[in-house]
């Protein structure tokens, strides 16, 4: 099957690469334009793009480009809408990792870890005009654990979409198309403001904040600092790792021997 792929992030390129390996032709990839990174601000191609490169595989990073007239489009966390141009030159699809027609948009995996969902999915529907709202040709629930962090999830997403993309171009036909059925919930573009913890939404909140966003944000003794892991230990959370403004991550005990003899306070 001649196909075109288009996705960004680094849990795209295991599945991408489950495709490469399965035998289909890849005519091109579609993926975001390198992006200024770190003091430097040194512009940096997207993981997909770098792996594009390292298989030899015709690159674009401008949509306007695509004039492609493949089998099937792959679609998965590209970051940019598509137009007629693509929607109409073969059947689109897409990996969307939510029990749809809940968590749609742009966030469903980070969404589903703060909200403290015990369950989730993968979907592998058709893309239309409207965000996330096409028919499912498949779709396979999972487990998440208390103390899953979003890269864990990602980590369980891309091996599982990756099996479903497989088992379904050997054979489209047998998958037919099933409309969503159910109010949809809509998932945000989470910021640095979403960081900052709120002590009063206790233990289990604060935990499933700091692993869905990576990061909490709050002051210890007066000194700001990111708390960057924690884990839940009957209900009670831990701090595992962080990180004082200005110096590297540490473990918890490292910073505490930095405060030894002084009363913690938290959020002060």
């Amino acid at each position: 099957m001649k196909l075109v792929l288009m996705g960004t992030n680094d849990f795209v390129v295991p599945i991408f690469e489950d495709i490469k390996n399965s035998g289909h032709e890849i005519m091109a990839v579609f993926t975001r334009a390198p992006k200024p990174v770190g003091r430097k601000q040194i512009l940096t191609p997207s993981p997909v793009h770098i792996w594009a490169d390292a298989n030899g595989l015709t690159v674009h990073t401008n949509i306007n480009e695509y004039n492609y007239s493949p089998d099937m489009v792959i679609v998965i966390s590209y970051g940019v809408i598509l137009r007629d141009n693509v929607l109409n030159s073969a059947p689109v699809v897409n990996i969307h990792p939510s029990l749809l027609p809940k968590y749609r948009g742009p966030s469903p995996i980070r969404t589903a870890i703060y909200n403290g969902d015990t369950k989730s999915a993968v979907c592998l529907m058709a893309v239309t005009p409207q965000l996330d709202a096409g028919d499912i040709y498949m779709c396979r629930e999972f487990d998440i654990d208390t103390n899953d962090t979003n890269e864990d999830v990602e980590t369980r997403v891309s091996k599982i979409g990756a099996e479903m993309l497989i088992e379904y171009l050997k054979n489209p036909s047998e998958y037919p198309a099933i409309p969503q059925i159910g109010e949809p919930t809509f998932t945000k573009k989470w910021t640095g403001t979403d960081e900052v913890i709120d002590w009063s939404r206790g233990d289990i909140a604060v935990h499933n904040q700091i692993r869905a966003l990576g990061a909490g944000r709050t002051k210890i003794n007066g000194i700001d600092v990111k708390i960057l892991k924690t884990k839940l230990n009957n209900d009670k959370l831990e701090i595992l790792q962080i990180q004082p403004s200005g110096k590297k991550p540490m473990d918890w005990k490292s910073f505490l021997n930095g405060l030894r003899g002084m009363d913690i306070r938290v959020g002060e």
